[in-house]
């Protein structure tokens, strides 16, 4: 059984290699180990708007407790597996946030800047750094910003060299990653990894999106998936009970994963 220092320094390690980090976001338990048993997968990570829908909440709405209690049940679930939480904004004190979250047993964390005045996000990331080393791990924190999904109308220029700015001043406050999220096509990615770092910006997948290879060609370390694997296995659902109130049957290929 690995430590979870052992275990967080594996996460950073992931991302400094050469190959793209694919983290298949889960949202419970079940869609944990259903992930974890892949013979691929190298480490797991949750996905907070999913949770919250799971529990009936809208998107960083969800009580802290309830988020980390399903955390912590997933971390229980994976074994070795290093696990990295979608904290959203750190919900009102992102050291404290990640501080409990680190006595769940996780080793990593999404932390959302939603555009604050880069000062004040800057104090989140040194807070959030400060409360890894004082439990004593190193904690890795993939911190996004959110230049492009709340960029309202401004250039795409704009929201690229604001989130080299960002970037770089997280990175130097101490954290591991800067996730973008947003469509990036080639050239603002590429833009991107020049401003902020070969190996050091992470990205998401979304329907439009580059291959997780193209992105690994530009030198992305990791992409993720956020909600959209539990929307792909609601449709899935949605289009199964479809199909059986028109008197369809279950399919013969269906696996007992539960």
């Amino acid at each position: 059984m690995s430590t979870q220092v052992e275990r967080a320094q594996s996460l950073e390690h992931l991302h400094a290699a050469p190959e793209i980090l694919r983290v298949v976001n889960v949202w419970d338990v079940v869609s944990a180990r259903t992930v974890a048993a892949l013979p691929e997968t190298r480490a797991i990570a949750t996905a907070g708007h999913s949770i919250a829908a799971t529990y009936g909440y809208a998107d960083g709405q969800i009580p802290i407790e309830t988020m980390l209690d399903m955390v912590g049940r997933i971390v229980d679930a994976v074994g070795d597996l290093p696990v990295t939480a979608d904290l959203d904004d750190g919900h009102g004190d992102a050291g404290e946030t990640v501080r409990r979250a680190i006595g769940a047993g996780v080793v990593g964390a999404n932390v959302e800047d939603r555009l604050r005045p880069l000062a004040e996000s800057v104090a989140v990331v040194e807070a959030i750094v400060a409360a890894g080393e004082a439990e004593g791990v190193p904690f890795v924190l993939n911190a996004r910003t959110d230049a492009f999904v709340r960029a309202g109308g401004r250039s795409v220029e704009d929201s690229v060299a604001d989130a080299i700015e960002r970037g770089r001043a997280y990175l130097d406050a101490g954290a591991s990653l800067v996730f973008v999220p947003g469509i990036l096509d080639a050239d603002v990615t590429r833009r991107l990894v020049e401003g902020i770092g070969e190996r050091k910006v992470s990205v998401i997948g979304l329907p439009g999106s580059l291959s997780s290879s193209e992105y690994e060609a530009l030198g992305v370390a990791r992409i993720s998936y956020g909600p959209m694997t539990q929307r792909v296995a609601l449709t899935a659902l949605q289009d199964l009970a479809a199909d059986l109130y028109a008197g369809g049957v279950i399919p013969a290929s269906t696996r007992s994963l539960n």
